[in-house]
């Protein structure tokens, strides 16, 4: 359906995020992706969710936080992409806003909910982009980026950061 962005589309910071994309629809890789978390947060407890393998790393919690986080970040970009906006997007601190916000005071149930919608709603905008707005260009932080470059990225850090669950927090992710 949608073929790998090229280089050309996307700063070469993401280029890491795109090659772990595997090939395929990558409106169903998304889907599946939300099943996969959906799935993770409904088998955790408190305790496990609040987990952290080492001092100052984030907990399974902030983790989910920052990829719902991302995914509005993204989302939006890709929005305004796929409709000609040529502002250019600025980046952001994800430090910065994991610092000012109590992810480890939501309850996974909540947390779960929140991935959900926002991913959800990501779904339902991607359902509608036509295939010449895929490859519409715009600028995020300086540089180039089609919208179908964000889409690419958008699940190859969501496998990143499923990855990252999996090997240091012994979580049980399948992938």
């Amino acid at each position: 359906m949608l073929e790998r962005p090229t280089t050309e589309e996307y700063a070469a910071y993401y280029e890491g995020y795109i090659k772990l994309v595997p090939e395929g629809n990558i409106i169903e890789r998304l889907e599946q992706q939300s099943n996969i978390v959906q799935t993770l947060l409904s088998s955790l407890t408190e305790e496990q969710a609040n987990y952290r393998y080492a001092e100052g790393k984030w907990s399974v919690k902030e983790v989910i936080g920052h990829l719902t986080d991302n995914e509005r970040i993204m989302s939006s970009r890709l929005l305004r992409i796929a409709r000609g906006d040529q502002a250019n997007h600025p980046g952001y601190d994800q430090d910065v806003l994991m610092q000012s916000h109590p992810f480890d005071a939501y309850t996974v149930a909540d947390l779960n909910e929140e991935y959900t919608v926002a991913r959800r709603s990501t779904l339902l905008m991607l359902s509608h982009i036509t295939p010449e707005a895929w490859l519409r260009k715009g600028i995020v932080s300086d540089n180039p980026a089609s919208a179908r470059s964000i889409a690419y990225v958008l699940v190859g850090h969501e496998l990143h950061h499923l990855s990252i669950l999996r090997d240091r927090y012994a979580v049980d992710v399948p992938l």
